[in-house]
């Protein structure tokens, strides 16, 4: 309820374009820091997944060929 007193008597540009240019002129680079670690936490976890897969993927193609030829 405080914020539609404090822009109560003001313009709606204000609401709308000033006040969110302000708010990322200040607080942009820690914006786009948190969003950039967000994204490399998320490809990092995204690239280890499919190593793992692929491994599983090897280990079960050459463990299972090797077995079915009577193997070691």
């Amino acid at each position: 309820m405080a914020e539609k007193g404090i822009f109560a008597g003001l313009p709606w540009w204000v609401k709308w374009i000033a006040v969110p240019v302000l708010v990322l002129a200040v607080f942009g680079s820690l914006i786009m820091s948190v969003l950039g670690f967000v994204i490399a936490l998320v490809f990092k976890a995204l690239l280890l997944v499919a190593l793992i897969a692929g491994l599983i993927f090897v280990v079960k193609r050459f463990t299972g060929s090797s077995s079915s030829r009577g193997g070691w």
